[in-house]
């Protein structure tokens, strides 16, 4: 449930002290809601799986969003960037980070719980650690970082019941959701290495990449699945609402906090999204729940922390 991260374009007159537009709703209001779009987007994927195969639900998603997105550029008078590099570079992006993901987890979601799906999602930033390591040669750990990838990681093993053998696991959809959380770091990473600066917004090059997103999954789609012989009304509402709401409105919501509060409070959404997505799967789908999957998800959250921590200069 990530977004791209492009620079902002800035003015080269701008003044000394630039004056942040006032905003309707606080923005501790508006994180809030991030964090309930995000937390029910794994509830959505499975009633939406419940009706529709998991790659017609990503499809759906990519659709959904992409209007979002574009109808916002229309009203901003965006337009979408320019350069066969740029486009190129995009498209690479948008299977990382869109696609992939967002097909693995609707997949994942047909046999394992979405609270379990949620917690994995918050994997993320354990996996963007330890590439970072390799990846990124500016980006070296420190020993609390370090500290910390290994506590997540144990947190892991704590949701998946490793000390009983990972008994009831089912090992495929999970391994379908770790990958899931894995695709986007590496996409984080890709765009950081090749699209650094291209003087284009965030919310252009993210409306372009979920329509080549869109693009790739309606070329896979029918290829792999049956056109529906009918529609189940509820699976299509979650899986509109996956789109429109949990990817184009979350979006939008993400690129207002991060103009405002910046990057650090506004990516502290991760950290809530598995709570919420835990306590929805639970109050509304029934799913059960196991005293190691809060306790897990709390060392998870705890050890994602950590490898954020920065050193002090």
């Amino acid at each position: 449930m990530t977004a791209v991260s492009a620079p902002a374009r800035t003015s080269p007159q701008a003044p000394a002290t630039p004056v942040r537009p006032r905003r309707a709703l606080d923005w501790r209001l508006r994180f809030g809601a991030l964090s309930l779009i995000w937390g029910f987007s794994f509830l959505l994927i499975k009633v939406g799986t419940g009706g529709y195969a998991p790659l017609q639900v990503t499809l759906g998603r990519l659709a959904f969003g992409t209007a979002m997105l574009l109808a916002a550029m229309a009203v901003k008078r965006e337009r979408l960037p320019r350069g066969a590099r740029t486009w190129a570079h995009l498209t690479v992006a948008a299977f990382l980070l869109n696609a992939l993901p967002f097909s693995l987890f609707a997949y994942a979601e047909l046999t394992i719980p979405s609270t379990l799906a949620g917690i994995c999602n918050a994997t993320s930033p354990l996996w963007g650690m330890a590439l970072s390591v390799v990846a990124l040669s500016e980006d070296r750990p420190t020993r609390l970082r370090v500290a910390g990838l290994g506590l997540g990681f144990l947190g892991v093993l704590t949701v998946l019941g490793a000390w009983q053998g990972f008994h009831g696991l089912d090992a495929r959809g999970t391994t379908l959701a770790l990958l899931a959380s894995l695709s986007y770091p590496v996409g984080w990473i890709y765009l950081r290495r090749t699209l650094a600066r291209t003087g284009s917004s965030a919310l252009s090059m993210t409306g372009a990449q979920l329509l080549l997103a869109t693009l790739q999954l309606a070329v896979v789609t029918p290829a792999f699945t049956s056109f529906p012989s009918h529609f189940p009304v509820v699976p299509l509402l979650a899986t509109a609402a996956l789109g429109a709401l949990g990817t184009g409105l979350a979006l939008l919501i993400q690129y207002g906090l991060v103009a405002e509060v910046g990057p650090t409070t506004a990516q502290m959404v991760t950290y809530f999204i598995p709570v919420i997505a835990t306590a929805a799967g639970v109050a509304i789908l029934g799913e059960p729940l196991s005293w190691s999957t809060p306790v897990g998800a709390a060392i998870v959250l705890a050890g994602a922390a950590l490898t954020q921590a920065r050193a002090k200069s």
